[in-house]
């Protein structure tokens, strides 16, 4: 058995994003190329995006910290702090807010 932090984990690659030129940070939380499941922790400064991009498979979004925009086509959705958004299976993009940190969980398609 594993257990992390995802409140360490968050608090530490927000400090990555603010450090990095590009405002971002991630790193696996859980699975990978050879897993149907993967789990990623996104840390974005404030103003930072991350541009319109298919879907890899069903996925979600998990608000650990922060306010967030996830944008596909002509929808929007705004997340905050506890909220959970289903990823449209659509190319989409993630703006952030304010300073924020998510886990994204997709489920690849097999």
């Amino acid at each position: 058995m594993q257990k992390l932090s995802l409140d360490a984990l968050a608090r530490e690659h927000l400090e990555r994003a603010a450090a990095a030129p590009n405002g971002r940070s991630a790193a696996t939380v859980y699975g990978g190329h050879e897993h149907t499941l993967r789990q990623t922790l996104l840390a974005l400064t404030a103003g930072t995006s991350l541009a319109d991009h298919d879907s890899p498979g069903e996925a979600t979004l998990l608000v650990l910290r922060g306010r967030v925009r996830l944008t596909s086509g002509e929808s929007e959705w705004e997340g905050r702090t506890g909220d959970l958004i289903v990823i449209p299976p659509a190319r989409h993009g993630l703006h952030a807010l304010e300073d924020a940190a998510v886990i994204l969980t997709v489920a690849r398609r097999g």
